[in-house]
């Protein structure tokens, strides 16, 4: 399967793509709006994973030409930029593609994070809002600990949540969740349910930054 992931070049981008081009025999496509900046990464991914004896699959292109190539495109750039990056590449989704939203709206202030949402309810939802009709929006990903993901040397144990209307394409991105070794995915529920998920990212980097030992904490649900 062919991947893209736009804002492939960031935290969250690095840590999925780094992982499946390890774990898996996916074809990962690293996106920005700098071309240039997204073959210098994908080149640079490529050299991390030869060190651990992978043999990746790793491009780097433009956004809108890695989004044309994949099946599946994560949509990793911070959140603020999510509706118009998907925007910009509309013209190149089509029916049987996939779009996933990891990225959560965050404010900061002297007592931490704090989850700020869009109008639009959530991330995925103002997504949803400018996607192609023929091509469902599936949310997933937000409560990974970025630093935990990109470390290759970390062993992961963590929890996916998984939230869509289309049943296929939630089947597609849990499937996707597990081939990454030492992640599970649930079913969340339906596109709305997503708030919940996004709403426990503040709270997790909260943990992390006020209790020693748990830097790359996230969620297991047993």
């Amino acid at each position: 399967m062919e991947i893209a992931l736009l804002g492939g070049t960031g935290d969250i981008g690095e840590g999925l793509a780094l992982r499946w081009a390890r774990d898996t025999d996916h074809s990962i496509i690293i996106g920005s709006r700098d071309s240039d900046r997204a073959e210098r990464k994908a080149n640079e991914y490529r050299s991390v994973l030869k060190e651990t004896g992978a043999t990746p699959n790793v491009a780097g292109y433009g956004n809108e030409t890695a989004a044309e190539f994949a099946e599946v495109v994560v949509v990793s750039v911070p959140p603020e930029y999510a509706s118009s990056t998907v925007e910009s590449v509309a013209p190149v989704l089509g029916e049987g593609d996939i779009l996933v939203s990891p990225a959560v709206r965050m404010t900061r202030d002297a007592a931490g994070f704090h989850y700020d949402p869009p109008e639009a309810g959530t991330v995925a939802e103002a997504i949803d809002d400018v996607a192609p009709v023929d091509v469902p929006v599936v949310s997933a990903f937000q409560n990974l600990a970025a630093g935990a993901l990109s470390d290759l040397d970390n062993d992961l144990e963590a929890d996916v949540i998984v939230t869509g209307d289309d049943g296929e394409a939630k089947r597609t991105v849990e499937a996707l969740a597990e081939d990454i070794d030492g992640l599970r995915a649930l079913d969340g529920g339906p596109l709305a349910n997503t708030g919940v998920v996004e709403s426990l990212t503040p709270l997790l980097i909260n943990l992390a930054m006020n209790n020693d030992g748990m830097h790359d904490v996230g969620v297991r649900f047993e």
